[in-house]
């Protein structure tokens, strides 16, 4: 078998089998970690993400941006702890952002999509799907392994700027797509503002969810969109910087869309609250996070390759 095809399935098996031990042995020590009823659907979509990878991997299996040695394994496990540990921090009820379900600001996605970039699709997909699981894990609100899936997926595409040899073409592929995908999102709240945040309770205002979606949360993708755009101009010249970010928007509306939409099956929701509900007020705020945090942290790397001649 070819070398790089093992890597990548083996890749992808100990993403599942790692899912799977952490919700058996979160949930045998913490009663909000058991999956519901609905956990085997959860692993139902766990798997087409997982063939999802699969599928973008063959369909580009000629580059090398897919090899993975000791190298990319360490920069795997790094970018995983990382990932967890500041998932952990941020993922709290503080930082709520207004949805239908906890979704919460979450700076820390930056880690995944410079991972992802840097090293490649394999290590974004690994950081971002198993360091949001066991991020998951230690906040101990629950599991929802598509949605690490959804989280590897971000990483993932972030890095499959690598599989382009001119990076400033593809950059208006990405434009056009991402685009399209924001628009879609921003109409779907144009035509339903009055979707309720069932997060949100203030027993001395009297609101117990149903207080609606906020208008920032609403336009968020839309504001996310301008200021991936602003960075992109704005380092025009640094066609490292500006691939990142836009590589980095196209991972996470992808992404949070793909996990989003498969709660239409797994908690009943309407596509309406799926997009409105939950993919706008964690994708947006996730774009802020990018134009703002994948910067700095390429830029950084670039200056420390550059001292230290690496």
């Amino acid at each position: 078998m070819d070398r790089r095809l093992l890597t990548i399935i083996i890749a992808l098996v100990a993403v599942l089998v790692t899912f799977l031990l952490v919700s058996l042995i979160g949930g045998a020590i913490n009663e909000n970690l058991k999956l519901e009823e609905v956990g085997l659907l959860r692993f139902v979509f766990t798997g087409v993400g997982l063939v999802i990878v699969f599928i973008v991997y063959w369909l580009t299996r000629s580059s090398g941006a897919w090899d993975v040695g000791t190298r990319e394994v360490v920069y795997m496990a790094i970018g995983a702890a990382l990932y967890a540990v500041f998932s952990y921090l941020f993922n709290g009820t503080v930082f709520t952002v207004p949805s239908v379900s906890q979704v919460a600001l979450r700076p820390a996605i930056a880690i995944p999509m410079f991972f992802g970039y840097t090293f490649g699709p394999t290590v974004g997909f690994f950081t971002g799907a198993v360091g949001n699981m066991f991020g998951d894990a230690l906040t101990g609100f629950g599991l929802s392994p598509q949605w690490s899936v959804g989280n590897g997926l971000v990483g993932m595409i972030a890095g499959m700027a690598a599989l382009f040899a001119d990076k400033k073409k593809s950059m208006n592929v990405v434009l056009i797509i991402s685009a399209v995908l924001a628009a879609i999102g921003t109409l779907l709240y144009i035509l339903y503002p009055a979707l309720a945040n069932v997060m949100f309770f203030a027993p001395d205002e009297g609101i117990f969810g149903d207080a609606q979606i906020t208008l920032f949360a609403g336009l968020s993708v839309v504001i996310g969109f301008v200021l991936v755009l602003v960075v992109r101009f704005a380092f025009g010249k640094n066609i490292d910087v500006a691939a990142a970010v836009m590589w980095s928007m196209l991972g996470n509306l992808i992404g949070i869309g793909f996990a989003a939409l498969s709660d239409i099956w797994i908690n009943g929701y309407s596509p309406a609250v799926a997009i409105v509900g939950e993919f706008l007020p964690a994708a947006g705020p996730n774009l802020i996070f990018a134009a703002i945090l994948v910067p700095i942290l390429v830029a950084a790397y670039a200056a420390m390759r550059q001292q230290t001649g690496r």
